[in-house]
């Protein structure tokens, strides 16, 4: 992977106020950086949500994880150049990324987690896995997870795999389990999709 100084407009999928960027690795404009943040790094946050981030937003916040140190930090939408392409997020914020929960989730101590999400590199690198609370965390794991890393795993708490993926395609279980497992979770009310 090439290292940039500086995202621009041509390392985005989207640009503009048209799409939504909740859920989404973003790159905020150079020039609303503090100048002792004026790298590559320092540029991508993961979006949580809030108002800003909607399609054609009615609100401006826009609420974020920073990929370089894990902070959580409240942005403009007017701050945000678009969404990075996948490819180019750097290995390190891949691995920040891979720590952060879903957000707007159970507190960890209020619940007895279930399941870690762990995200992998390449060459098999990756950080202490996340605790999950449930089967609806876990899911909102993988699909904020899945378009950016490796391989996905989830664990129960026996730390056995239950679920993986390469390159976005699911490798365990199989199809016709997962299907049976999601079709269990609409009858009960939770609509989850992949």
């Amino acid at each position: 992977m090439i290292e940039r100084n500086t995202f621009t407009q041509e390392d985005c999928l989207e640009t503009g106020y048209a799409m939504s960027i909740a859920g989404r690795v973003i790159v905020l404009k150079q020039s609303s950086l503090p100048e002792k943040y004026q790298n590559s790094l320092h540029q991508l946050y993961f979006c949580n949500g809030g108002n800003g981030s909607n399609p054609n937003p009615i609100g401006r916040s826009v609420f974020t994880v920073a990929l370089a140190d894990g902070t959580h930090v409240r942005w403009n939408r007017s701050d945000v150049l678009g969404t990075l392409k996948p490819k180019l997020l750097p290995d390190l914020a891949r691995l920040h990324l891979s720590q952060i929960r879903p957000c707007n989730e159970v507190e960890l101590r209020e619940a007895d987690p279930k399941y870690s999400g762990y995200s992998f590199l390449p060459d098999g690198r990756y950080s202490a896995g996340v605790w999950l609370a449930d089967e609806k965390e876990a899911m909102k794991y993988i699909k904020m997870q899945k378009d950016y890393q490796h391989r996905v795993m989830l664990c129960d708490r026996n730390d056995f795999c239950v679920f993986e993926m390469i390159k976005g395609k699911v490798i365990y279980p199989s199809q016709e389990v997962i299907d049976e497992f999601l079709l269990g979770q609409q009858d009960s009310g939770m609509n989850i999709k992949l």
